[in-house]
């Protein structure tokens, strides 16, 4: 699977952790920041380039990593096509693909450890969407998206 990665600067060490473990499972990344060394910088400089990727179909999901994960989500959602979820825990990644079809995850680097980010990861790539009555719902927010209430 090809998957955009990114974080702000309090995301920056979860990043570079996942990013490995991501290529180590054959997973190809597109590291879209933050580098290291860089200063204090703004969540959305990094969400919006994940989420146009995955809008695009230029990767087939996005991960993004801040202190909360909430500012990614919100970012992240504001491009068309994109629905990016925050999630606490493995439960709440496996929900998000099976009932939602979220194709960013956004997560918090200041609240999860490593060990509970690389099994949200992990259920969350490996979880496919039902459909079914759950692809209406889905559809009814693409629909709304494209101006069609």
């Amino acid at each position: 699977m090809n998957i955009a990665v990114g974080s702000y600067h309090r995301g920056f060490s979860v990043k570079q952790r996942l990013t490995a473990t991501l290529a180590k499972m054959g997973h190809e990344v597109r590291d879209v920041g933050i580098a290291a060394g860089e200063e204090a910088t703004d969540y959305p400089d990094f969400a919006i380039p994940v989420a146009e990727q995955v809008a695009k179909g230029e990767a087939d999901r996005g991960i993004l990593v801040c202190g909360t994960g909430f500012g990614m989500c919100i970012a992240a959602n504001k491009v068309h096509g994109v629905r990016a979820v925050t999630c606490r825990d493995s439960i709440e990644a496996e929900m998000s693909r099976r009932h939602n079809n979220a194709n960013v995850l956004c997560m918090s680097a200041d609240f999860l450890g490593q060990e509970l980010i690389d099994r949200m990861v992990q259920v969350w790539l490996n979880t496919d969407f039902e459909g079914g009555r759950h692809q209406r719902r889905v559809d009814k927010i693409s629909k709304y998206e494209d101006g069609a209430k």
